[in-house]
């Protein structure tokens, strides 16, 4: 019988890739890890080339829980990205911070508590007030507006935009020119923390990373490539590239082309070891399958103890679907900071 259908096809190569780079216990831990870093700069694709960062304050204003400073940056030529840092008000400055990364929502107010639009207050309820967390947390917090979203979200007009993902046509256009949405999201983090040197109010030396969903692919990418990340806590987004991005539809901001070749995304943490990783997980996330994201978790377990920090990396998972879990997130992140001595 004939078999026209793509996917078998795909399915079976998927499950056979050649992960050329994958983590082996058996090779050297330094050596193997300078290889996959430079292979993951190479796949993520040439890097934008730097522009005066050119920091813009918009306004500040007070609220009970913290100091707000809206400020935009310049990340390359053509790119400005508007982001909002909450300054704890109690506690003593500098302040430990972490970066706040929305993924699919309408944007970064999702981050700071705000509702705008439909589906906000859902998604606010789904723990994804990130910032506000932080805050709460003592940490200071920095919204940022990822590529596609919110604030930055596609502006051509109507006529020539023929499908609903926001995404799509940047993430597309990105490997026309050789780039990656990815590796473009991830710049734009490390561009923010050049950026923060300009605000003494914050200790640059503790600067966390999360997100949610496409946030957590960025979080988790952002400090794979930046080892000024010194703690990470995607959510939602780790997991097999087989048993996610391989098998089920997803927006086209996941793909890095040619990655299964070299890695399946758990092998990508040997370049954040050993700085503490979180993996926040949702037991019935119908996109990111728990069973992929356990798979993940094994290998970055083994990597975690070759490079002599077991300790460092964690796997938290919520009852429910695909969303952060703050209750249980939280006090993990406190643990790790405080184990790694930040």
């Amino acid at each position: 019988m004939a078999n026209y259908a793509p996917e078998e096809c795909y399915e079976t190569l998927l499950a056979s890739a050649p992960r050329i780079l994958a983590f082996d216990p058996r090779q050297d831990f330094t050596t193997w890890r300078a290889a996959a870093r430079a292979r993951l700069r190479e796949l993520l694709g040439p890097l934008p080339e730097r522009a005066a960062l050119d920091v813009k304050i918009e306004f500040e204003q007070e609220n009970k829980l913290y100091r707000e400073i809206r400020f935009v940056f310049t990340s390359e030529k053509w790119v400005d990205v508007p982001c909002h840092l909450l300054i704890p008000r109690q506690g003593r400055a500098p302040f430990p911070l972490v970066i706040c990364l929305q993924g699919h929502t309408t944007g970064m107010h999702i981050s700071l508590g705000r509702a705008r639009f439909a589906g906000d207050a859902q998604d606010i309820a789904g723990n994804r007030d990130f910032a506000i967390q932080a805050v709460r947390q003592g940490y200071a917090a920095l919204a940022i507006e990822q590529r596609c979203f919110g604030e930055r979200k596609d502006q051509r007009p109507a006529a020539v935009v023929h499908f609903e993902r926001g995404c799509r046509h940047a993430a597309m256009t990105a490997l026309l020119l050789g780039r990656t949405l990815i590796g473009d999201r991830a710049w734009d983090v490390s561009r923010a923390i050049d950026a923060l040197a300009q605000f003494p109010e914050i200790d640059l030396s503790q600067i966390g990373c999360m997100g949610n969903s496409g946030g957590g692919t960025v979080a988790y990418y952002a400090a794979c490539l930046d080892e000024r990340i010194t703690i990470a806590m995607p959510s939602c987004a780790v997991c097999t590239f087989a048993a996610s991005i391989g098998k089920i539809d997803h927006c086209e901001d996941n793909y890095i082309p040619g990655i299964l070749r070299y890695f399946e995304m758990g092998d990508l943490a040997g370049l954040i070891a050993p700085r503490p990783l979180i993996l926040v997980a949702g037991r019935e996330d119908g996109i990111f399958p728990i069973a992929g994201v356990q798979e993940s978790y094994q290998t970055i377990q083994a990597i975690y103890a070759a490079a002599g920090a077991a300790d460092r990396c964690r796997l938290v998972i919520g009852p429910k679907g695909h969303r952060f879990y703050a209750d249980l997130a939280w006090p993990v992140y406190r643990e790790l900071t405080n184990l790694s001595g930040r």
